[in-house]
């Protein structure tokens, strides 16, 4: 590499500390199925599927011509009032895989973009409906939606929001569903904890319904640490936004597109939100793309007025970017071929097993485990947050497994390509790491 590649200074990464890494770079210079390949030529196998996107496995040769031949034809081609042919496909194609009448996509370039749109159509949708009263927004403590305003508002994750000032106004949070007391060591849902739903009923007590919009959750806390919804949860949650005329938008950017064994942790839960959130797996991570899925009667309250008029006033540059759009038709195509979302469910057991072999070494205090989904919690070191997590993380990246971690929580995420004698070599690289833990 030239001295202009080695200086490492002009990049400022995010979530990743800065001077550590610089320190000691970790570089990835190639990627093939399940395993990275490292600047020294090292294989690493991937158990995060990049950031819980890569879900059909790395440099997937439908994905990697559909882009190369996309780009040739059409690089570019802007989505305020004209369009291209393969975004109104990745439209039908998205929206056939959702449940019920979710059949409208509103497109993004990352989930961020997504949340904040869900949550302007949200306040936009009561609006048109003359209910302009409805402006408040309900996230859950510990949730993850993004890093723009409208996400860490919503969102519960205090670092997240603790330096940004006093971020939307308008938002109030649910108690998060975390019961380690009573749940941990849980195979797949907790028994316990379904009444935290009615936590909506008391803000709705607070600031009453005719003044809330939406609230959003993820049907699984990904980023947070892998938190599963206690059983009766989200049914009980979508039961009381029925009640109050409450939107729900379950924001599934990491459990969209097999994660669960499912096209979307709706069909896993049986629950009908009126808007999903979905990015990463989408396009498996090849090119940037979100949106939102809403229902048939949120599109349609738009769809009023002169028909020359802009319906919402809401969109980005890249918005189905014909790059972005390409991947995902393949992407999706690469799914059904494949039977990758039967795939994950077929493995969910011998994965759930895995997972809880881990009970008892050094440091566990919970593991937690839903589809392809692992959470591994070790007890913090006293004064020292993190660093127990971070030290397994480093450890396992250099005996070739890559993991990542959130506070002392260690998450795994595999391609859905994954194969048991893979998830074999997971679990004994990650079992050896931490039992050499401090």
């Amino acid at each position: 590499m030239d001295n202009a590649v080695n200086n490492l200074e002009a990049f400022w990464m995010p979530f990743t500390a800065n001077r550590q890494f610089k320190a000691a770079p970790r570089m990835f210079v190639a990627a093939k199925d399940m395993y990275y390949t490292t600047a020294e030529g090292r294989q690493v196998i991937d158990a995060t599927a990049g950031l819980w996107c890569v879900n059909a496995g790395h440099a997937r040769p439908r994905i990697v011509e559909a882009v190369q031949k996309q780009v040739e034809e059409l690089d570019y081609a802007p989505a305020f009032q004209m369009g291209h042919p393969r975004v109104f496909e990745a439209a039908s194609r998205i929206s056939a895989l959702m449940p019920g009448d979710l059949d409208h996509v509103f497109f993004a370039n990352s989930g961020s973009e997504a949340v904040d749109s869900a949550l302007k159509i949200a306040i936009a949708y009561h609006r048109a409906r003359g209910e302009g009263t409805r402006t408040r927004l309900i996230g859950r403590e510990r949730g993850y939606h993004g890093v723009g305003f409208g996400g860490i508002s919503v969102g519960g994750i205090v670092k997240n929001r603790m330096f940004f000032g006093s971020l939307l106004t308008g938002v109030d949070h649910l108690r998060d569903t975390h019961d380690p007391e009573r749940n941990a060591f849980t195979r797949g849902l907790p028994e316990y904890g379904a009444e935290r739903a009615d936590d909506l009923e008391r803000l709705v007590n607070l600031h009453d319904a005719s003044t809330i919009a939406a609230v959003i959750v993820e049907p699984v806390a990904g980023s947070t640490g892998v938190l599963m919804p206690p059983k009766g949860y989200l049914q009980r949650l979508r039961e009381i936004c029925d009640k109050h005329g409450i939107l729900l938008i379950f924001d599934e950017v990491i459990t969209g597109f097999g994660r669960l064994g499912s096209a979307f942790a709706s069909d896993y839960f049986g629950v009908q939100p009126d808007m999903i959130t979905f990015a990463k797996g989408v396009t498996n991570g090849v090119v940037p793309m979100g949106g939102v899925g809403v229902r048939k009667h949120i599109y349609d309250a738009f769809m009023t007025g002169p028909e020359n008029m802009i319906e919402l006033f809401h969109g980005y540059t890249y918005s189905g970017h014909p790059l972005a759009a390409a991947a995902a038709l393949a992407t999706l195509d690469t799914y059904k071929e494949e039977g990758l979302f039967e795939r994950a469910a077929e493995l969910s057991g011998y994965w759930e097993d895995a997972v809880h072999a881990l009970k008892g070494l050094p440091h566990v205090i919970d593991l937690r485990n839903l589809g392809l989904i692992a959470g591994i919690e070790l007890e913090p070191i006293p004064d020292k947050p993190t660093a127990r997590a971070f030290d397994a993380f480093l450890k396992c990246y250099e005996k070739g497994l890559l993991i990542r971690t959130t506070g002392d929580i260690i998450a795994m995420s595999p391609p859905l390509i994954i194969s048991k004698e893979q998830i074999d070599q997971i679990f004994d690289i990650l079992s050896g790491v931490i039992k050499t833990l401090d």
